[in-house]
């Protein structure tokens, strides 16, 4: 960005027409200092970024738009609690362009969903979470009584005794851990520089074998899977044909002014020769007897030549 682009965004940027009696830059260009969001701003209301407080089911299509999902919301003043404001937040779900308006509620410090969808009701086990359930308020009523007090003590005092062991071995393993800090910082440089004397060997090996990425240590389960791997009997004669192309070619190579009509005619008498050599191998043995009748003639066809057999 420009130095001139980057005056421009941040707004101090005063054009030549612009003198001192006119104001401020956003009087000067006729806008608000927020833009966009402030284009209600004459209805009192704001567009802002509100995020979902909690899981809720869309009244408009029954979809679940999650906690923490974003929205453009309008937000406006609809009333007040002794001192502090009720805000109202109407934003559109992605899903189905539904209206969902939510109201806060400074009475309970909780969010309020006042239509367009529903709030999803979520339940879970004290034990599965790994929580501490609060004791309901008859049970703080019993902690008034001298012999309910006495009777839930020894049974804490058990559970911290059963406790202990575990919780006292757990700090011993992690203090005799943590305890030699530059040891451990030893033994991960080490960890470290033998993984980068792997990695440079790996791909010195890589370019030895031409190739331009670092392959991964070979495994058993690699080189299983590559012996079973059967490469067709196409592959094979597209070798054999490309190697009579090598061997039938010239080793002197051809005059700069040579004209496209002799390439091809020496081409073409290239692949005559395969063809030729070819057709001699089928003539050989390439004919079954049951496949003539006697005194009859066979024709086959191969690449293009005829080859008439006669049985005698």
């Amino acid at each position: 960005m420009s130095s001139l682009a980057a005056a421009r965004a941040d707004n101090f940027y005063y054009p030549p027409e612009w003198t001192p009696n006119q104001g401020s830059l956003n009087k000067f260009h006729g806008q608000h200092a927020l833009r966009e969001r402030a284009r209600k701003i004459d209805q009192g209301i704001l567009i802002i970024r509100f995020e979902m407080p909690f899981n809720i089911w869309c009244g408009g299509c029954n979809s679940m738009i999650a906690k923490g999902v974003r929205f453009n919301a309008e937000k406006k003043q609809v009333g007040n609690y002794y001192s502090t404001k009720i805000w109202s937040f109407t934003m559109k779900s992605a899903c189905c362009k539904h209206e969902i308006v939510i109201h806060t509620d400074p009475k309970n410090c909780e969010y309020v969903i006042v239509s367009g969808a529903t709030r999803k009701t979520e339940v879970y086990d004290i034990e599965d979470a790994e929580t501490l359930e609060l004791p309901a308020d008859e049970e703080r009523g019993k902690l008034a009584d001298p012999f309910y007090r006495l009777e839930h003590q020894e049974q804490d005092l058990k559970k911290k005794n059963e406790a202990e062991p575990v919780l006292v071995r757990l700090q011993q393993f992690s203090d005799a851990r943590h305890a030699d800090d530059y040891a451990l910082n030893k033994a991960l440089r080490a960890q470290l520089r033998g993984q980068k004397k792997r990695i440079a060997a790996e791909e010195v090996a890589s370019r030895k074998m031409g190739l331009g990425i670092r392959l991964l240590p070979a495994s058993k389960e690699d080189s299983a899977v590559a012996a079973k791997v059967k490469f067709s009997s196409k592959f094979e004669k597209n070798r054999k044909d490309k190697r009579a192309l090598i061997n039938a070619a010239s080793i002197f190579s051809e005059p700069s002014g040579s004209s496209a009509s002799s390439k091809r005619l020496e081409l073409e008498s290239k692949r005559r020769r395969i063809n030729a050599a070819a057709a001699s191998n089928i003539l050989t043995g390439g004919f079954k007897p049951s496949s003539l009748s006697n005194g009859a003639v066979a024709s086959s066809r191969y690449k293009g030549i005829s080859i008439t057999a006669k049985r005698v």
